[in-house]
């Protein structure tokens, strides 16, 4: 190994091949999951903290979408940095480093607003930071989880993930609503807690999380790397559609996030009301990683995408009209069902196309590209509900919504998804010269 982290010799593409076992029976995939999941409690905790800090202080929902939108350009600032680094650099010391940044950073937000200092600014700057640290280690997230099971297991392990994120959510969502009338400084302090329980999961693993590296190999700067990284998805149909279909979807999914927040506000629900619809809402998207994998079993992908893409669409104008607030949550619980599968089905897809040796490139340029827009969710939608009230913003981004669903059906850039995500063959890796982005 060198001093970087790298690991010399042959690469070590997948674990060994052999009989399937089931993933709770890898002990790396147990800790990996175990400290991502604690992790992801902990932000779905500040996450509803953070918007409802503002409301309940200004009552702006412009102001509460700076918030938001401040870890959003955090992450995108450093996302194609990190996957450079995830080619180049240990990722396990990434992910290891970057959970404690954003344990300091949220512990300094816990300290503020204890305090009574939490001006926006200063909120903004501290969100920022996290979000910065998160751009850093996400670039390693997948080409760990590649070394961590095999392949054939990867659309499971996803599902699970999203499944583990979800559940994450449907508790930390009304904790957060009740840590935030208890003590305002409370959600925040729990999730710089719940970032060293990511550092220490990661620490834990056993199997070596590359990258890989043959002895006396050079390699060019990062700068070249991330071309590399965005050549390949430039070049490739499917990867370019998904990038740019998803960075729209996730600003309007954004907003929506923080519409629902205020709508739920705006019709009487105190700050444990809000966690409670929140949750009762993501109890879809756990069940939606339970159907996932089915049905990438059982019905072509293409049709599972559009379904989902509609399903999304006719939530926004149910919750428009519906007065309360469980019927809110009711409406979303469908609403999220039908997403999770979506991003299953598109992320298991990216993975099998592909190869190891640009998976940390490949994979911050796709989320680079993905977030470009998301910050501009919650501006936009904060500045919809000040503008025209919670209800007209959230029939505006259901108009923005159908757009993107009839998209799916004009394209041909999803000609992928009408096999079985087992049949897709790895795209080949680009010439050295090209790699190198010479």
């Amino acid at each position: 190994m060198r001093r970087d982290g790298t690991e010399t010799g042959p690469p070590q593409d997948d674990p060994p091949v052999g009989p399937r076992v089931s993933l709770w029976r890898n002990r790396d995939y147990v800790g990996w999951w175990a400290g991502h999941g604690l992790s992801a409690l902990g932000t779905s905790v500040s996450n509803i903290a953070f918007p409802l800090l503002i409301l309940y202080a200004t009552g702006s929902v412009t102001r509460a979408g700076v918030i938001t939108a401040a870890t959003m350009v955090g992450t995108l600032a450093t996302t194609l940095l990190g996957g450079a680094l995830a080619d180049r650099v240990s990722r396990r010391l990434t992910l290891i480093i970057g959970p404690l940044v954003q344990a300091a950073a949220l512990g300094a937000v816990a300290y503020a607003v204890h305090r009574g200092d939490a001006a926006v600014w200063l909120l903004s700057a501290l969100a920022c930071v996290a979000g910065a640290a998160s751009g850093i280690t996400s670039g390693s997230t997948i080409p760990s989880l590649r070394r961590i099971v095999p392949k054939e297991q990867i659309g499971e392990a996803t599902a699970r993930s999203m499944g583990r994120d979800m559940a994450a959510r449907v508790i930390g969502a009304p904790l957060g609503g009740l840590l935030f009338s208890a003590a305002r400084w409370a959600p925040f302090l729990a999730d710089a807690v719940s970032f060293l329980f990511a550092s220490l999961g990661a620490a834990l693993i056993r199997r070596p999380l590359g990258p890989d590296r043959e002895p006396g190999a050079e390699r060019p700067g990062i700068g070249r790397d991330v071309m590399a990284g965005y050549r390949f998805v430039r070049d490739h149909a499917y990867l370019r559609f998904t990038v740019i279909w998803m960075a729209l979807l996730n600003a309007v999914a954004q907003g929506f996030f923080l519409l629902l927040i205020a709508l739920v506000k705006h019709r009487g629900g105190d700050p444990q009301t809000i966690g409670f619809v929140n949750a009762t809402a993501l109890v879809g998207g756990v069940v939606g990683a339970v159907i996932g994998p089915l049905l990438l079993a059982r019905i072509r992908a293409r049709t599972a995408l559009l379904v989902s893409a509609w399903v999304f669409v006719e939530s926004f104008a149910v919750v428009a009209l519906v007065p309360e607030p469980w019927q809110i949550g009711a409406v979303l619980l469908v609403a999220t069902a039908a997403m999770v599968p979506l991003n299953v089905i598109l992320e298991s897809y990216e993975v099998r196309l592909v190869p190891d040796e640009y998976s940390g490139r490949v994979s911050a340029v796709s989320r680079f590209g993905m977030q470009a827009l998301q910050w501009t969710g919650p501006l936009g939608a904060g500045f919809l509900g000040d503008r025209f009230g919670v209800q007209g913003a959230v029939l505006f981004l259901m108009v923005l919504m159908a757009a993107l669903a009839v998209a799916l059906h004009l394209t041909r850039s999803l000609r992928v998804l009408d096999g079985p995500v087992d049949a897709v063959e790895e795209l080949p890796v680009p010439g050295a010269r090209e790699g190198a982005g010479v």
